[in-house]
């Protein structure tokens, strides 16, 4: 009678339809992943080293493969029907345990076993989670659920190389331990993703294209928030007296990041919704898994780079012992440079991905950031970051110029597009008021 009650209180799961959009959980669920992408960055930024930057990457490729799992339960179940929330928000906490236990997870072989047990068994949790919904989300489809006896070993394998990370005696020599220690981690991200390609694309299916880019389109925009908040925290931006050199860097760091925005979600990103939108079956699966699970990754890569680097620059601008004129520590210049070539040859290679085009523009801005990254070493850290805002809106100001007449013809499509879907939403919703009139 009580597992009745429940039931009737939860209410039915319901499966994705074809065009539905993210629903407002899918969006609660995401700011874990704010939370995560912070502690990355500023871990990383604490002692900006090429061992740490792998250290970060790591993190990142085993946090955003839980996030492809994610998706892939997401494009059949709506995640905040029935009894599906409950499930999640195990999985979130799972996910948020996961998160903060990462600074300790690299840490000295001596220092305890505690935060990368807790990354494992949190990591287990998670996939646990995915798994179970994925699994009832396929009750009527045989070939989907062989998909999941086919992930099994990943999930194994890859749990029981972070056990073993995690578990690495602190009497391993202290310079061979932490590299062993990272080579497992290594052999964690090729064995899932690697799965995800050897797994090919029968028995998927992306049922709305609509809900697959928004989710992965909303993913991207909080990662570019969250850079924005490292800037401002990680460089002092914060509590602090506002100083004449900190105004200009924090506009340069809006208005890069800004730019940057712009080169995907302008025009790439729409047209590419609607190359999704046009495939079906097994392509529509190969554009969705290499298009957004793949190549999203290394967009994310890049914003987390050129945060970390833009963080060290306003740090450095806001310093009242060094200020404005004082040229960039460290590595701070080229991960700044590097990161938005990271995020723009990924933007490239999306565009390749699903439209089969590349536009000249990107290729120059890449070649323009290479030439400059020598030039920005030797400007103070206001002038790097004056220098890459002017390239990044330099591209910005010439593709609304050579792309004019492409971009008003994709603006008027999206535009009678949802035109279209409003004034349908507007027909049905009229039939309440129908009702309540009768």
């Amino acid at each position: 009678m009580g597992g009745d009650r429940w039931r009737k209180g939860l209410g039915p799961s319901a499966r994705v339809a074809p065009a539905a959009r993210v629903d407002k959980f899918e969006i609660f669920f995401d700011l874990v992943f704010v939370v995560s992408f912070f502690i990355i960055t500023r871990a990383t930024a604490a002692n900006v080293t090429v061992r740490e930057l792998l250290h970060a990457l790591l993190a990142l490729a085993v946090l955003w493969w839980c996030w492809v799992v994610h998706s892939a339960v997401a494009a059949r179940l709506r995640l905040g029907e029935g009894f599906v929330p409950i499930l999640m928000v195990i999985g979130m906490v799972a996910l948020f345990t996961f998160a903060l236990a990462l600074p300790q997870t690299f840490g000295d072989l001596r220092q305890g076993t505690a935060g990368p047990i807790l990354v494992t068994v949190s990591y287990v949790v998670i996939r646990v989670v995915h798994t179970s919904l994925y699994w009832y989300a396929t009750r009527d489809d045989p070939a989907a659920r062989r998909k999941v006896w086919l992930f099994l070993p990943e999930v194994l394998l890859s749990t029981c190389l972070l056990l073993v990370a995690a578990l690495l005696p602190p009497q391993v020599d202290p310079e061979t331990g932490p590299w062993l220690r990272d080579a497992l981690w290594i052999a964690v991200v090729a064995i899932q993703y690697s799965s995800g390609l050897l797994a090919g694309t029968d028995g998927w299916k992306i049922t709305s294209a609509e809900h697959w880019t928004e989710r992965y389109d909303l993913i991207l925009i909080i990662a570019l928030g969250e850079s924005v908040i490292s800037v401002g925290v990680g460089g002092n931006l914060l509590g602090k007296p506002v100083t004449w050199p900190a105004i200009p860097a924090a506009i340069f760091g809006i208005l890069f990041t800004a730019a940057l925005w712009w080169a995907h979600f302008d025009m790439i990103g729409p047209a590419a919704r609607i190359a999704l939108h046009a495939a079906r079956g097994q392509p529509r699966v190969a554009m969705a898994r290499d298009a957004y699970a793949y190549l999203y990754l290394p967009m994310i890569a890049g914003v987390i780079l050129f945060a970390i680097g833009a963080e060290e620059l306003v740090r450095t601008v806001t310093d009242p012992v060094g200020g404005a004129a004082e040229r960039g520590h460290g590595p701070a210049v080229p991960l700044l440079f590097v990161g938005v070539m990271v995020y723009l040859a990924a933007n490239m290679a999306f565009q390749w991905r699903t439209l089969r085009t590349l536009s000249w523009t990107r290729l120059g801005t890449l070649v323009v950031l290479a030439v400059a990254l020598p030039v920005g070493r030797h400007l103070s850290a206001l002038g790097a970051l004056g220098l890459l805002t002017a390239i990044c809106l330099a591209l910005v100001a010439v593709e609304l110029v050579v792309f004019a007449d492409a971009r008003v013809a994709l603006r008027r499509a999206v535009h009678q597009e949802r035109a279209s879907a409003e004034e349908n939403e507007a027909a049905w919703r009229a039939r309440w008021h129908d009702g309540e009139s009768e």
